[in-house]
C-alpha cells in the first residue's frame, strides 16, 4: 500500500474537525447501554453521578425511574432532585421530567433515565431523547439508560429475535452522537434469577417476562447484539482519532448504498437493513422514492406509508429524496449512476410469480441495469400472496365505465354495420380501435382493455364470415384479430400512459404556480405589513389553512398578522417561541408538542429566524403529505426572505431619514448661526444707537436707523416664517383653504408684499384678462409667488428687470417669473427645491435655501407643480403651474 493511498480524506478531516468544534459547544452525552430491563443501567448510572459529585461536578437528577428497588432509591439519596412535572391526561397526573427547571437550574450533568420513554401527551417534546436534544444543545451533559432493543435500527431484528416489536425507539443519529457508551452487562442466568426472586418486577410479571421475552435463547442472542453494537461504536471513535491524527491505517474506499422505498409495508425493513449496512460498510447512504403516475392512484394509507418510510431515513441518517419518473427501475438506476452509488438495495416482490410476468418484475430490471453497481435484494418474511396482487390490480371504479365501454363496442359495430357494405371487412378495424381511444382518453385502462377485446370479438361475430358465429372461415382473419387486440391493447396502454403523465404534470405544475405566484407577488410588495397579508393569502389559499405570522417585536415574540377568523391563544404563542428559539418545526404533525392545534414552521434566512409561519387546518382530519410539506417549506423561505428584505428596506429607509435629518439639523444651526443672527446684530446696533445719550443724532439719521431696524426686523420675520411654514409642512399641519381667485389680484398683491426691496427694479406683468378665476388659497400662493420673486431679486443684477407672465395651459395656469442672472447650474436645477439647498455661488448672497422648497410643499398641496429652466439669454426661469378647477 503506497504512502498516497492510506493518507485520510481531506474532507473527512476537516468534517471531523467541525464535529469536533460542534462538540465543544455541546453537551456530553454518555449511555449507560444493556440488553434488557435489570442489568443495572439506572444503578450504574446513580453510581457514576456519585463519582462525578465527589469530584466537584455539579450534578442533579433530572428523572430516575427507581421501580421500587430499595437499592436503587439508596443510590438517589445524597443527590438533588428536580421536581417531577405533572402533565393531566385523561384526568390522570402523568409524572414528566421539567425541562424547563432543569434549564434554569442549568446544572453541569444531569441524569435522564430511559432515552426511549415516550412522553405523556401535552409535553413539549413527544419522545424523551427530544428533551435530551434540548438540554445537549443548551451546553448540559447528561448521563441516561438505553436497551438494545430501542435503537431504531435494531428493531426488526430484536423483533426477529424475541417475536416481540417494540414501539419506543430512539433514532441511531442520536447513538451515533453519542460521546461515551458504557456496557453494563450481567449473565443471562443472573438476570433470570435477579427475576425470580422479585428484584426487576413483581412476581406474576416476572413470570410472564420470563416465559416470554426473558428466556435465556432471547437474551443470549441480546447480549452478543448489544456488544456488537457497543463495539462498533468503539471501532467509529477509533477510527476517528486515527484519522484526524493522521495515523497510518488502512482506510477503506468509500462506498455508497441506495435503499428503493415503496408503498408496501417492507419500507421499515429494508430502511433498517440499509442502516445496518451502511454502519457496517461506513458507508454513507441514500433513500430514494420514485414518483410515477401511479401514484396518482395511492390510496391515503399507502402515501402516509410512502411518508412514515422516508421520516424513518431521515431519523436514521439518509438522505432522502423522491424522484419523478415513468420508470421505477430506470429512475433509480439513474440516480445510483449519478451519485456514484455502489450498491442498492430492493425489497422481494410479495406477489405471485405469474403476475410478475403479466406486470413484470422490479428487481429483475434493477438487477438487469444494475451494470458495475451490486443489488440486494431484502426478502419480506412473508409468502407471496396472489390475493394482494389481485387486490392491489383490481378494476377501476365505477363500473358504470365498463358499461360505457361496452356501449362503446355497440356504437362502433352499428356503425360498422352502415359503413359494410361499401368498404371492405378489414377496413372496419378502424372503427373499433377509434372506440378503443375514446375509452382509453376518457373511461381508464380498464375499460379501453375491455373495449378492445370486445371489439375483436363483435368483428368476428358480425362482419367476418361466416357471419353471427365466432367460427373463422379464412385463417388470415386469425392474424388480423391478434393485429387489432395487440394495436388496440398498445393504444390504450399509451393513451393511459400519457393522461397519467399528464396528470402528474398537472399537480407539479400547480405547485409551481403557487411557488412563482407568492414569489411574484412578494417582490412587488413593499413594507411588512403587506409582506404578511401577502403571504397569509397565498398560504391560506394554496393548504387550505388558517395562517399566522409571529414576528419578533421590541425583542418579543408576537402575532404580527393572522387569518380573519383565527384565535391565538397563549399555549399557540409559547410554541411559537420555542420554534423561534430553536429553529426547528413544531407542533401539529411533528415530533416537537405535536398535540398542539398549528404547525409552526420557522422562517430562516442565511442570517438568522426572522419569525415563525403557523398553519392551522380548517378541517382537523386533513394533514398535510410530504410533497405540500416541502412547498410549504419552500413558501416558508420565500416569505422569510420577504421579511428579510422588507425590514433591511425599513432599516435603510431610517437610516436615510437620520442622515437626511442630521444634514437639516446642521443646516437648521448654520442658518440660524448666521442668517438669523444678521438681522439680530443689525436691529440690536439701531436700537443701541437710538437709545445712547451720548451720541448727538439729527433726525435723518435717527430716521435711517429706524427704517434699518425695521426692515431688518421684516427679513427676521420672513425667515422665522419660513422655518415655521416648513415645519407645518412636514408635519401635516398646512391646511388647504380654496376660494377662486385672480391672477391679476395674486400678483398685485405679492408686488406689494415685496414692497421696499424692489428698489429701482423694473416689474415687467402680463397677465391677460381673459385668464379665468383661480381655485387656490390666496395668501400660501402669494407666499409661494413673494419667495419666487425674492428669490429673483437675490440672485439678479441690481437695476435689472423681473418678468411676471400669466397663461392658461390646459387644465392648468401657470405663471412665470424670470431674472436676467447668472442662472442655474444644470445639476442643481432638481436640488433647488429640496430643504436648505443652496447653490454655491462665489457672491454668498443671504438665505436659509427653505424659501423654493416651502413653495414647492404648498403647490404640490394644490395638486399643481414648480419646476425651474435657465433663459437661453441668461438667467433663470421658475414655472408655477396650478390647477383651475380643485382636484378631487
Amino acid at each position: 500500500m503506497t504512502a498516497e493511498s492510506s493518507r485520510p480524506d481531506p474532507d473527512e478531516l476537516l468534517a471531523q474537525v467541525q464535529a469536533e468544534e460542534q462538540q465543544g459547544k455541546r453537551g456530553r452525552l454518555k449511555i449507560f447501554l444493556g440488553y434488557a430491563a435489570g442489568v443495572g443501567k439506572t444503578y450504574a448510572m446513580l453510581e457514576a453521578a456519585h463519582q462525578r459529585k465527589e469530584e466537584g461536578v455539579d450534578v442533579v437528577v433530572g428523572y430516575v425511574e427507581t421501580h421500587d428497588r430499595a437499592e436503587t432509591e439508596l443510590q438517589c439519596s445524597g443527590l438533588e432532585i428536580i421536581p417531577r412535572l405533572k402533565v393531566e391526561y385523561h384526568a390522570v397526573q402523568l409524572p414528566e421530567m421539567d425541562i424547563d427547571a432543569v434549564l434554569e437550574r442549568n446544572p453541569r450533568l444531569v441524569l435522564v433515565d430511559e432515552l426511549a420513554h415516550t412522553n405523556a401527551p401535552g409535553s413539549r417534546h413527544a419522545k424523551r431523547y427530544q428533551d435530551v436534544e434540548e438540554l445537549l444543545d443548551r451546553g448540559i451533559n447528561v448521563y441516561t439508560t438505553l436497551n438494545i432493543q430501542h435503537i431504531e435500527s435494531l428493531n426488526d431484528v430484536v423483533a426477529q429475535i424475541t417475536g416481540t416489536k417494540v414501539r419506543e425507539t430512539v433514532p441511531d443519529s442520536v447513538i451515533d452522537a453519542v460521546t461515551d457508551i458504557e456496557l453494563i452487562d450481567l449473565p443471562p442466568d443472573e438476570l433470570i434469577n435477579r427475576l425470580q426472586e422479585g428484584k426487576v418486577y413483581i412476581p406474576d410479571q416476572a413470570q410472564r417476562a420470563i416465559q416470554k421475552f426473558f428466556r435465556k435463547g432471547n437474551l443470549t442472542a441480546l447480549r452478543e447484539l448489544t456488544m456488537r453494537r457497543a463495539a462498533e461504536r468503539v471501532d467509529d471513535q477509533m477510527r476517528a482519532y486515527m484519522q484526524t491524527r493522521l495515523i497510518p491505517g488502512p482506510w477503506p474506499a468509500g462506498e455508497r448504498l441506495l435503499v428503493c422505498i415503496s408503498p408496501g409495508a417492507l419500507g421499515e425493513r429494508l430502511i433498517h437493513t440499509a442502516r445496518r449496512l451502511a454502519d457496517e460498510l461506513k458507508a454513507e447512504w441514500f433513500a430514494v422514492y420514485v414518483e410515477t403516475p401511479d401514484q396518482l392512484h395511492l390510496s391515503q394509507e399507502q402515501r402516509d406509508q410512502v411518508a412514515r418510510s422516508l421520516r424513518l431515513a431521515e431519523e436514521l441518517g439518509a438522505r432522502t429524496t423522491s424522484l419523478p419518473g415513468q420508470s421505477v427501475p430506470e429512475t433509480v438506476m439513474e440516480y445510483a449512476h449519478r451519485h456514484n452509488i455502489t450498491k442498492v438495495i430492493a425489497g422481494k416482490p410479495i406477489h405471485s410469480r405469474w403476475i410478475e410476468i403479466l406486470r413484470g418484475s422490479v428487481v429483475d430490471h434493477l438487477i438487469r441495469l444494475s451494470g458495475s453497481i451490486d443489488v440486494y435484494v431484502i426478502s419480506s418474511g412473508a409468502e407471496p400472496s396472489t390475493k394482494k396482487a389481485l387486490e392491489a390490480w383490481r378494476p377501476h371504479r365505477p363500473l358504470r365505465r365498463y358499461l360505457l365501454g361496452f356501449l362503446l363496442v355497440t356504437a362502433a359495430t352499428c356503425l360498422s354495420a352502415l359503413v359494410d357494405p361499401y368498404i371492405s371487412p378489414t377496413n372496419l378495424i378502424v372503427v373499433y380501435l377509434l372506440a378503443v381511444v375514446v375509452a382509453a382518453v376518457y373511461l381508464g385502462r380498464g375499460p379501453a382493455i375491455l373495449t378492445s377485446v370486445l371489439g375483436v370479438a363483435a368483428f368476428d361475430f358480425f362482419f367476418v364470415p361466416p357471419h353471427l358465429t365466432l367460427a373463422v372461415s379464412d385463417t388470415e382473419y386469425l392474424l388480423t384479430f391478434l393485429g387489432l387486440l395487440a394495436v388496440g391493447l398498445v393504444i390504450s396502454q399509451l393513451t393511459f400512459m400519457v393522461k397519467e403523465q399528464a396528470e402528474a404534470a398537472k399537480q407539479r405544475e400547480v405547485q409551481t404556480v403557487a411557488l412563482y405566484e407568492l414569489g411574484r407577488d412578494l417582490t412587488e410588495t413593499s413594507g411588512l405589513e403587506a409582506v404578511t397579508q401577502t403571504a397569509i393569502a397565498h398560504v391560506g389559499q394554496t393548504f387550505s389553512r388558517e395562517v399566522a405570522i409571529f414576528l419578533p417585536v421590541a425583542g418579543v415574540l408576537k402575532v404580527y398578522a393572522a387569518s380573519v377568523e383565527l384565535t391565538v391563544s397563549d399555549n399557540d404563542l409559547a410554541v411559537a417561541a420555542w420554534t423561534f428559539g430553536h429553529g426547528q418545526p413544531a407542533g401539529r404533525g411533528t415530533d416537537t408538542l405535536p398535540e398542539a392545534s398549528m404547525r409552526y414552521q420557522p422562517l430562516k434566512t442565511m442570517r438568522d429566524v426572522v419569525g415563525v409561519l403557523g398553519v392551522k387546518p380548517i378541517d382537523p382530519n386533513r394533514v398535510l403529505t410530504r410533497d405540500q410539506l416541502r412547498t410549504l417549506d419552500a413558501f416558508a423561505n420565500q416569505i422569510a426572505l420577504a421579511i428579510e428584505r422588507a425590514r433591511l428596506a425599513e432599516q435603510t429607509r431610517q437610516t436615510e431619514m437620520l442622515e437626511i435629518t442630521d444634514k437639516l439639523q446642521n443646516a437648521l444651526l448654520n442658518s440660524i448661526s448666521h442668517d438669523l443672527r444678521t438681522p439680530l446684530v443689525s436691529i440690536t446696533g439701531a436700537l443701541s444707537s437710538l437709545t445712547n445719550d451720548q451720541l448727538t443724532l439729527d433726525e435723518s439719521a435717527r430716521r435711517s436707523l429706524i427704517e434699518t431696524a425695521s426692515e431688518e426686523a421684516d427679513r427676521l420675520n420672513r425667515l422665522v416664517g419660513n422655518l415655521l411654514d416648513m415645519t407645518r409642512l412636514e408635519s401635516g399641519a398646512m391646511r388647504v383653504k380654496r376660494d377662486a381667485c385672480d391672477l391679476q389680484d395674486l400678483i398685485g398683491s405679492s408686488l406689494e408684499e415685496v414692497g421696499s426691496r424692489l428698489d429701482d427694479r423694473s416689474i415687467l406683468v402680463d397677465v391677460p384678462d381673459t385668464l379665468p378665476l383661480v381655485s387656490m388659497d390666496f395668501v400660501l400662493i402669494e407666499r409661494v409667488l413673494v419667495n419666487v420673486i425674492d428669490n429673483g431679486l437675490k440672485y439678479s443684477p441690481p437695476g435689472s428687470p423681473i418678468d411676471i407672465r400669466a397663461c392658461l395651459a390646459g387644465a392648468f395656469v401657470e405663471i412665470t417669473v424670470a431674472d436676467r442672472g447668472v442662472g442655474i447650474p444644470p445639476e442643481d436645477l432638481t436640488r433647488i427645491f429640496d430643504k436648505f439647498y443652496r447653490v454655491q455661488r462665489p457672491d454668498n448672497v443671504n438665505g436659509t435655501g427653505l424659501g423654493l422648497a416651502i413653495g414647492k410643499g404648498i403647490v404640490d398641496a394644490h395638486g399643481g407643480f414648480i419646476s425651474a429652466e435657465n433663459r437661453p439669454s441668461g438667467g433663470t426661469i421658475i414655472t408655477i403651474a396650478l390647477p383651475v378647477e380643485a382636484q378631487k
